[in-house]
């Protein structure tokens, strides 16, 4: 297996996170992943090493998300509503510190507080309830369009509003108790 290709297969577990979380579905979050997985390995010369890999194949796993959810629009989820990844125990240890380190050491303090706000962040999306998280991630993450989501979701503009100011005052909340007030070390 080649550096690029151990690389990309060493970033299926995040890219497969943040695909359930938008999917809901299991199945459907392993397609992407693998759609997504096959692009970069295909073509490697596309990565220009202008962002970091990581980066480039959200950026990647977003579209391919969205081909997914409108191929599955009518399709339900099955998944228990109440199951929740546990993300925390993939992002903390027993302790309550961070399990990655930073990979820039450019400016350690910067890279690592960027680093653990999003890990945070990541994992206050995951508290959110169903609905609540997935309009979000498709209006800030995918950056789909308000009538877009509508659509998909079947729901009012009005609605949209609420639900995402809801997903965003919860969001501040947990970002406040596990990101603000904690010390950063």
């Amino acid at each position: 297996m080649t550096d690029f290709a151990s690389q990309v297969e060493s970033l299926r577990p995040q890219l497969l996170r943040f695909a359930r979380v938008q999917t809901r579905n299991e199945a459907w979050a392993e397609d992407a992943v693998s759609e997504t997985l096959l692009v970069a390995m295909e073509k490697p010369q596309a990565f220009g090493g202008g962002s970091k890999l990581k980066t480039w194949l959200i950026g990647i796993l977003k579209h391919k998300l969205i081909d997914q959810l409108r191929r599955n629009m009518r399709e339900v989820s099955t998944a228990d509503p109440d199951e929740r990844i546990d993300l925390e125990a993939l992002c903390f240890t027993s302790d309550g510190h961070f399990r990655d380190a930073p990979e820039d050491w450019g400016d350690p303090e910067a890279a690592l507080g960027e680093r653990q706000f999003f890990q945070a962040l990541e994992a206050c999306v995951e508290q959110l309830p169903n609905r609540l998280g997935r309009v979000f991630l498709m209006r800030e993450w995918m950056e789909l369009e308000s009538g877009e989501i509508c659509k998909q979701i079947g729901i009012t503009p009005t609605n949209l509003s609420v639900m995402l100011h809801r997903a965003r005052l919860r969001l501040r909340q947990c970002l406040q108790t596990n990101w603000f007030d904690q010390p950063k070390y």
